[in-house]
C-alpha cells in the first residue's frame, strides 16, 4: 500500500508544531488540548518516522548496489528491506486511519437480562464480572451506578461506569445480544437451555451534541428496591426519568436521591447520544456493508456454548474453544482484538477501493 509522501510529511509537521507549541504555552485549557493531541499523534508520528527511515535506507542501498565491492551485500540487504516494506506500510496505514472521535472516551456499560428468566439474570451477572475483570486488566476503573439484583443471583439490570483511556475504542463492538447455552442451576433434568442478555456500551463524550432539555423530561421518585437494607422500601430515594420525545426511561436506585438524579440525567443524555450514534452507524453500515459495527444493537452478536466450551462471535465467524478463560475475563481480549482487527481491515479495504 503506497502512502503519499505529502501525507507522511504532514503528520510529522503537525507533530513538530504541537511539540513546539507545548514548550511555550501557558493556558491550562490549551495545555490539556495539546497534550491530548500529542498523545494521540505520537504513535502515528513514530510509525511514519520509522517508515521514512526504512525508505531512506532502501534508497542508500540502491546506490550501493552498483558498487563493485559492496554491491552484492547491498543487494541482499535491499531485498530484505523490500520484503519488509509492505507490512510496514500497512502498519502505518492503520495508524493513519480516521479514528472514532469517541475512541478515547470512558463509557457507561449497561447489561440487562433478556429471555430466559432466572438463568438470563445469572448470565447477566457473568457478563458483568467478565467485563469487570477485563477492565481491571486494562487498568480501568469500574463503578456501579445502578443495579437490580435477581432472586436467584445475577442481575435483572446493572449499569456501571468504566473510566480510563481508550475504553470505548476497545469495547464499542460489545453492544448487542449475548446468548448462552448451558444447563442452568435451576434445571433438574439436565437439559441445556438457551438464554440471553443485552449489552450496551455508551461513550461518555466530552461534548454531547444533542438537542436535550430537562423540560422534555418527566422525573418521578419512588421507593428503592433491592435485596435488602435499611434504605429499601423506606425512603423515596430512587429516581425515574422519562424523556418524553423519545420514550427513553432511566431508573437509578442507589441510596442517595441527589446522586440518583445526577446519574439518571447523565445516563439519559448518553442514551440519547448513543441513539444518534446508532442511526449514523447504521447509515454508514448500509454504505460499507461491514460485518462489524453495523449499528443494530438488537442483533445476536455472540454465543457462549458451555457444553462445547466455545465462544462464537457471529459477525466475523470467530470461534474460540476456551470459554472458561474468556468468561473469566482473562482472555476476552482475544475476541475484542479480533473484532478491532476486522474493523481495521474493512477500513483499509474501503480506503484502497476509494
Amino acid at each position: 500500500m503506497q502512502i503519499p509522501e505529502d501525507t507522511l510529511a504532514q503528520v510529522l509537521d503537525r507533530f513538530e508544531q504541537i511539540e513546539a507549541r507545548m514548550a511555550v504555552v501557558r493556558e491550562p485549557d490549551e495545555i490539556v488540548s495539546l497534550s491530548k493531541e500529542h498523545a494521540e499523534l505520537r504513535p502515528v508520528a513514530e510509525g511514519v518516522a520509522k517508515l521514512q527511515a526504512h525508505m531512506a535506507e532502501m534508497a542508500d542501498l540502491e546506490e550501493l548496489a552498483s558498487d563493485p565491492e559492496m554491491g552484492a551485500m547491498a543487494k541482499d540487504e535491499l531485498q530484505t528491506l523490500k520484503d519488509a516494506l509492505p507490512d510496514l506500510q500497512k502498519a502505518v496505514a492503520v495508524l493513519l486511519l480516521p479514528k472514532d472521535k469517541d475512541d478515547n472516551a470512558s463509557v457507561v456499560l449497561e447489561i440487562r437480562a433478556g429471555t430466559g428468566g432466572d438463568e438470563a439474570a445469572i448470565f447477566a451477572g457473568d457478563l458483568f464480572r467478565m467485563y469487570s475483570r477485563y477492565a481491571q486488566l486494562q487498568g480501568w476503573k469500574v463503578e456501579v451506578e445502578s443495579e437490580s439484583e435477581a432472586d436467584m443471583g445475577g442481575y435483572k439490570e446493572i449499569i456501571a461506569s468504566v473510566s480510563g483511556n481508550g475504553v470505548f475504542g476497545n469495547m464499542k463492538f460489545e453492544s448487542g445480544v449475548h446468548r448462552v447455552q448451558r444447563v442452568p442451576v435451576t434445571e433438574t433434568q439436565g437439559r441445556i437451555h438457551t438464554s440471553a442478555a443485552t449489552v450496551a456500551v455508551l461513550p461518555e463524550a466530552e461534548d454531547i451534541d444533542i438537542n436535550f432539555s430537562m423540560n422534555d423530561v418527566r422525573v418521578d421518585t419512588m421507593r428503592a428496591s433491592g435485596a435488602g437494607g435499611q434504605h429499601v422500601n423506606k425512603t423515596d430515594s430512587a429516581v425515574r426519568m422519562t424523556h418524553e420525545p423519545s420514550g427513553i426511561v432511566v431508573v437509578c436506585d442507589a441510596k442517595s436521591q441527589h446522586q440518583n438524579r445526577a446519574n439518571a440525567e447523565k445516563i439519559l443524555k448518553l442514551r440519547l447520544y448513543d441513539m444518534e450514534r446508532e442511526r449514523m452507524d447504521a447509515e454508514r453500515a448500509d454504505e460499507r456493508k461491514s460485518k462489524v459495527g453495523s449499528g443494530d444493537r438488537s442483533e445476536r452478536i455472540r454465543t457462549y456454548n458451555y457444553p462445547q466450551g466455545r465462544v462464537t462471535d457471529h459477525r466475523i465467524g470467530l470461534t474460540l474453544y476456551k470459554l472458561d478463560k474468556i468468561v473469566a475475563g482473562d482472555e476476552l481480549g482475544d475476541v475484542i482484538n479480533s473484532l478491532l482487527a476486522e474493523d481495521q481491515a474493512n477500513k483499509l479495504a474501503d480506503l484502497e477501493a476509494g
